[in-house]
């Protein structure tokens, strides 16, 4: 049976505390919100009690951020594709963000299981001075069970419209994307970072936070291939190639950190509950 799961969550302040409020359908939860970096930042964290995406199953996330509110939504552990036996299994996430609000869009990795059918979508909305940082990490397969992505295909959709649109459909058979070396390179996870919502003309901010980057991809084995750029004056991208999910994480985990002082003078207080 074909699972379908929403999920609403709406940020706002209350005096100087953001406060939140979810609406559920179907398996998706949240967590008690939690405040470990005080009353502004409000950290949430996402359950699937079902464990896996299979073929059929629709999950849709909203979250809504209103003027000022700054939220720090993540997972307790990965989203997994299962297998699929024709039917595409569906994972969308909308984003929206009103002015001044800030999001920090965290999950942990996404394990796409052979022989899956997969889309996972992203979209972010921006009002002028709201700004998201997030990422998303993809790993084919199960390196360390000997379970490579040998069947099936996964399609990205990452897009803030009219800045940046990403869209790729990786296949199992497609050598010459997930071979080649100016492709994969034989590497099965593929991270993405982002911040999105820099002011255009704010090149000072924009070259903080490339170097903040480079500095950590120069200080990264050369087994992990990363770079930084900046393909529009209000977003700022890193992506790094990996053969386990743990170096990517490695990396962007320091990115973020660099990015949070830059960006907002604040330390980088990973979520607690990655470390239970």
């Amino acid at each position: 049976m074909a699972w379908t799961g929403r999920l609403q969550l709406d940020y706002r302040l209350d005096g100087q505390r953001t406060i939140a409020h979810d609406r559920h359908e179907g398996p998706l939860r949240v967590l008690q919100r939690l405040y470990p970096e005080g009353d502004s930042i409000c950290h949430h964290v996402l359950v699937h009690p079902p464990g896996g995406i299979a073929g059929g199953d629709v999950l849709d996330i909203d979250a809504t951020l209103a003027p000022g509110s700054h939220a720090v939504v993540t997972t307790p552990g990965a989203t997994r594709f299962y297998r699929s036996a024709g039917a595409s299994a569906v994972q969308r996430a909308r984003l929206r963000l009103q002015a001044d609000a800030r999001l920090e869009w965290l999950p942990l990795e996404t394990l796409a299981y052979d022989g899956c059918i997969a889309e996972n979508h992203l979209r972010l909305e921006l009002e002028p001075g709201a700004q998201a940082m997030g990422w998303d990490v993809l790993a084919l397969g199960l390196p360390a069970a000997n379970a490579p992505f040998a069947r099936g295909s996964y399609l990205q959709h990452l897009e803030w419209p009219g800045h940046w649109l990403e869209r790729a459909r990786i296949a199992a058979d497609d050598a010459l994307l997930l071979d080649s070396p100016l492709g994969w390179a034989g590497r099965r996870v593929l991270g993405t970072l982002w911040f999105a919502g820099l002011p255009p003309r704010d090149t000072a901010l924009r070259e903080a936070l490339l170097d903040g980057a480079r500095a950590v991809i120069d200080a990264t084995p050369p087994d992990t291939p990363a770079g930084a750029t900046a393909p529009h004056p209000g977003l700022v991208l890193v992506r790094v190639l990996a053969s386990r999910v743990e170096p990517a994480m490695r990396l962007l985990l320091a990115v973020r950190a660099a990015w949070r002082q830059a960006g907002w003078a604040l330390q980088s207080h990973p979520p607690r509950v990655w470390s239970t």
